[in-house]
């Protein structure tokens, strides 16, 4: 999966750039892209190329907001590899800092089966060529998490549920100092794992959106809410939940039903010990308790 970036971007008006610390709820959070104020403004760029493939909808039952990303064959805002439609944070992260992020996806049942990549969220460097160094992707019927051009971690993927993602990170470009784990539905299903997070003498930035080989040809739908980053995981999670799936025209729905993993070929090997028996019920169940618990 070797892509290359260009610089062609939209600025978004009222993103504070002088550092993460932008939109802050509590101390150590230090950034949401949550999408709380309805609109684009809490990210820093937007690549898209028309105005109704990266929108702000309504949740079902008024809760909150969701970004609806759309990519058709073709768009290419930035004049580069693939075809995407994609949400940039502020400013790079230091070496050496730890992180934690939560987000939250869903795959609608029309989302189609592909046996090549399709980031939905990306830890890109700063250099202007080659696949970032961490990033979460689709591959035929199978979700993946990659660190540096090794697949850690894959569950299948379910359509028409929400997924809730907790990932933990330190950044370094050095083995001995980097690591990552990850919380998929409210389960750990990769421990602690020394990694070479960054390149040497680059930085890192988190994208979100929808990010794909430019061979795919059918259109492709998916949602994404909740995304706060932070340095401690209580607080990045705290009164956070996935919503239930319901149908309803023009907002965040999945379709009726809660979906099922499909056997399309393609998948990533997987690493973390338990993924594959997560299953979309099971995810929501989870989401209601942790909602019932921090209430």
């Amino acid at each position: 999966m070797n892509r290359v970036s260009a610089s062609r971007i939209i600025f978004v008006a009222g993103v504070a750039l002088g550092g993460l610390a932008s939109v802050p709820a509590r101390a150590s959070v230090l950034w949401r892209g949550d999408f709380s104020t309805g609109d684009l403004s809490q990210w820093q760029q937007v690549q898209e190329v028309d105005r109704d493939r990266l929108q702000v909808v309504g949740m079902d039952g008024g809760d909150g907001f969701a970004l609806k990303v759309t990519v058709r064959q073709g768009d290419n805002p930035i004049d580069a590899s693939g075809n995407r439609n994609e949400l940039e944070a502020p400013p790079n992260e230091p070496e050496g800092s730890e992180r934690w992020y939560h987000w939250q996806v869903l795959w609608p049942q029309s989302y189609p089966t592909e046996d090549t990549w399709q980031l939905f969220t990306q830890f890109h460097h700063t250099g202007a060529s080659g696949s970032p160094p961490v990033e979460f992707y689709v591959k035929g019927e199978q979700v993946c998490l990659r660190v540096q051009g090794i697949d850690r971690w894959s569950a299948p993927l379910v359509r028409g549920a929400w997924h809730d993602f907790v990932f933990h990170v330190r950044w370094s470009p050095a083995v001995n100092h980097g690591f990552v784990e990850l919380w998929y539905d409210g389960e750990q299903v990769l421990d602690r794992l020394d990694a070479a997070t960054m390149y040497e003498g680059e930085g890192v930035y988190l994208k979100q959106g929808l990010y794909r080989d430019a061979s795919i040809q059918p259109e492709a739908t998916l949602f994404l809410r909740g995304t706060v980053v932070g340095t401690t995981r209580q607080d990045i999670v705290q009164g956070s939940s996935a919503p239930p799936v319901t149908q309803g025209s023009g907002s965040a729905s999945g379709g009726a039903g809660s979906g099922s993993a499909g056997s399309g070929g393609g998948g990533c090997a997987s690493t973390g010990a338990g993924a594959l028996a997560l299953v979309g019920a099971l995810g929501l169940l989870l989401a209601r308790r942790r909602k019932a618990r921090d209430g």
